[in-house]
């Protein structure tokens, strides 16, 4: 299996984890797995109403830009890519999108 195809794999995996994880805060609130392989966007979203209020929640969003996965998004207390490294992805091959690039340097993961 090429390193992509693996990468792809994990994501999958951890986004179907996650979003077999129940919402404590209602039952309407759906959690949905959005799997775009053509362009290589993956998130976790979370929908529906609670408390006579729409809720729209983006959990985790990746992309796979340039054989690297780059964390766009984490809303969570998950340390996702530390995740992803004990799954088998390099650390130079993670890049934290969501820290601003001349910060990432300093992150210990890829800079682009």
């Amino acid at each position: 299996m090429d390193k992509i195809t693996e990468y792809i794999q994990i994501i999958k995996d951890i986004l179907r984890e996650y979003g077999s994880i129940s919402s404590s805060l209602s039952p309407a609130i759906k959690r949905e797995v959005i799997i775009d392989d053509q362009h290589y966007h993956y998130q976790l979203l979370s929908v529906g109403w609670h408390n006579h209020k729409f809720t729209y929640f983006v959990s985790f969003h990746f992309d796979i830009i340039d054989g690297k996965i780059w964390i766009q998004q984490n809303n969570t207390e998950a340390l996702i890519a530390d995740e992803l490294i004990e799954r088998g992805v390099e650390k130079t091959d993670i890049v934290l999108g969501f820290v601003p690039e001349e910060a990432r340097a300093y992150s210990g993961f890829a800079v682009s």
